[in-house]
């Protein structure tokens, strides 16, 4: 997803765009013996550095061909939310609550240039590991849930635009900007 920036340590990798395979494959479960790695630690900040400098707020691994079950995010305070802090979660598992059907504008750092109305659960609940193995649990909500399952599809192969059912909304950003504002619509990214 699009949105933040802010610095971090680590490398900026290469984002994929639509059309690399690896975003439309299913990703590997990070393996008991790969936590507490450098091989994850560089993992973490790579994607923590490359989401911050492409402007997101969240980032999965396979978005830097690394077909791994793994993304960052970050969720600015704004408005009715509060600030989440930058994190990496490694093999996360969601649990929904509610009926999917909290429609918001999303967009994509492997599908640059376009913005679409997706609707997503209103909460959930993630565990997980972080970068050492140890239990990451978070229950999440609003603007922080659609973050969370954005990322999460691309560990299944999913890009937004799999998840709209009505593509009238599919909107290029500079559009989007100019006349997204006009409309009585939720101003999501």
């Amino acid at each position: 997803m699009i949105l933040g920036r802010r610095s971090t340590d680590g490398k900026r990798r290469e984002i994929v765009r639509l059309g690399h395979p690896v975003l439309r494959q299913r990703a590997d479960e990070v393996p008991r013996e790969r936590f507490g790695t450098r091989f994850l630690r560089d993992l973490e900040r790579d994607l923590l550095r490359t989401m911050f400098e492409g402007a997101g707020v969240g980032l999965a691994a396979p978005q830097v061909a690394a077909p791994l079950r793994a993304f960052a995010y970050y969720v600015p305070g704004e408005d009715d939310h509060d600030e989440v802090p930058p994190r990496v979660v490694f093999n996360p598992v969601l649990t929904f609550s509610g009926e999917p059907t909290e429609p918001g504008w999303e967009g994509c750092l492997s599908v640059p240039g376009l913005r679409g109305k997706v609707s997503r659960y209103p909460r959930l609940h993630m565990s997980g590991c972080d970068a050492d193995g140890q239990p990451v649990e978070v229950n999440a909500e609003g603007f922080h849930a659609r973050v969370i399952q954005h990322e999460y599809d691309h560990l299944d192969g999913i890009v937004f635009l799999d998840r709209m059912t009505d593509m009238s909304s599919l909107s290029f950003e500079e559009e989007w900007d100019r006349y997204g504002s006009e409309k009585d619509l939720p101003v999501e990214v």
